[in-house]
């Protein structure tokens, strides 16, 4: 009898060291899949952050150059609007005025015309060199100042029915 207890204890022994090794066995491979779904998942993170940081570099580069582009914009306007000034500061527009208002009146719309063109060509909307300009542009509205204006015409004369552009650069 005392063999046959000793017979049932080794078995339960030994079925509970079986039963403990199968139930680390099942443990330890759900681990090694839940770690293989997380490995994965981490890995596709990083090639995720990888492209984000080369998109980074990419524009971090393509706004330096664009930059570099507006601050040579700005330093041409800046010595444009200096050149403005300086030519303001020669020019007494009241006197001006008063000498021959036909003349000055062809003047500032043929500037203003220029103007108009130049920044039609920076946003895009210029046709062929000739963009159309705008109505009280060309004295339409008012009946007054330089009728060929958009046609870039050139005349000195004193007319003010007739007054065309003259350049002031």
């Amino acid at each position: 009898m005392a063999k046959l207890y000793l017979l049932i204890i080794v078995a339960g022994l030994l079925g509970s060291v079986g039963y403990g090794a199968y139930w680390y066995y099942n443990d330890t491979q759900q681990r090694i899949a839940t770690l293989r779904e997380n490995n994965a998942q981490l890995e596709v993170a990083v090639q995720t952050a990888n492209a984000s940081v080369d998109v980074l570099k990419k524009d971090v580069a393509k706004m330096g150059k664009l930059n570099n582009q507006l601050q040579q914009d700005l330093q041409k306007a800046e010595a444009y609007g200096d050149e403005l000034r300086g030519k303001l500061s020669r020019i007494n527009l009241v006197v001006e005025a008063l000498k021959d208002a036909a003349v000055l009146e062809g003047k500032m719309n043929g500037a203003t015309a220029k103007l108009w063109r130049g920044f039609m060509e920076d946003t895009g909307n210029d046709i062929g060199g000739k963009s159309p300009l705008p109505n009280w542009l060309r004295g339409e509205t008012t009946g007054a100042g330089d009728q060929n204006s958009g046609q870039g015409g050139e005349d000195n004369s004193t007319n003010s029915s007739e007054t065309k552009t003259t350049n002031t650069d």
